[in-house]
């Protein structure tokens, strides 16, 4: 025995000194530890596809999945899906269908999730764009009158602004003496004329609009009694600088032009 350890240890200085491998013994190797492997997000080993990229609610959508096969438990999910349903088709393809929930207007990821079959995680996604079929708001009903005062027998302009579809519109007010019926031009647009009511008192009255029989808007009139002819009253609209006329030869000082005075009687002795 120790005769062959001798050996062995003349045949390894001389392996040494010869620049040769070293050859293993059996007796003294030892296996190596296995490579340990940790499940993580399989990247592009799974896909997910949606039959279409934008819908409104309650529209079908079809879904589509690549995954390995042997993969389990694999979802669809989104916000903006329900109903979702996918099964086998083989080949490692899976398909299924999902209706397009009751959401608001906007864009939405649609994600997918499961297990492959070495345990790793299945990740992939796609976006969908929901599109709401919301009615644009009804057009504001509006009452415009061309003055917010009178006198017994003046003639106030009146105007309502309504949706083309309105098939009527009027005013009433005590201070008209009643209802105001109003003309349409066919787009929306009403027009009349009201007179202040002769035998109305000083004070403040409402003037109430209406459009389709419902009333949408009331505004505030003041009236003075004991008006005279009959006048049509109209917005007051401010001169502008370049509109002011000068008396010629004078300034524009608001005074009246030298001159324009009488003449002082001469004194009589």
């Amino acid at each position: 025995m120790r005769k062959t350890a001798t050996l062995a240890a003349v045949a390894l200085v001389s392996a040494l000194a010869l620049g040769s491998a070293v050859p293993a013994f059996a007796a003294d190797a030892s296996p190596s530890p296995a490579a340990s492997h940790s499940p993580g997000t399989d990247e592009g080993s799974a896909s997910l596809r949606l039959s279409v990229s934008s819908g409104t609610p309650g529209d079908t959508v079809g879904i589509t999945v690549k995954a390995p096969q042997g993969s389990t438990a694999l979802s669809v999910s989104s916000k903006a899906l329900e109903d979702v349903r996918i099964g086998p088709a083989g080949d490692g393809t899976w398909t299924g269908t999902a209706k397009i929930a009751r959401v608001g207007h906007g864009a939405y990821g649609v994600s997918l999730t499961g297990t492959g079959p070495d345990g790793a995680k299945l990740q992939a996604g796609d976006r969908l764009t929901v599109k709401t079929d919301t009615p644009p708001p009804a057009p504001v009903s509006s009452l415009k009158l061309s003055a917010d005062h009178g006198r017994p027998g003046d003639r106030i302009g009146v105007t309502v602004k309504t949706a083309a579809d309105v098939k009527s519109a009027y005013v009433s007010s005590d201070a008209f003496g009643g209802k105001v019926d109003l003309k349409n031009d066919g787009h929306g647009t009403w027009t009349g004329t009201a007179v202040v009511a002769k035998d109305v008192k000083t004070g403040y009255y409402g003037v109430h609009a209406f459009a389709g029989g419902k009333e949408f808007d009331t505004v505030k009139f003041s009236t003075q009694a004991g008006g005279g002819a009959a006048r049509d009253v109209k917005p007051v609209t401010p001169l502008k600088p370049s509109e002011h006329k000068k008396p010629k030869g004078s300034v524009n000082t608001g005074q009246a032009p030298a001159g324009s005075l009488p003449a002082a009687p001469a004194d009589h002795a």
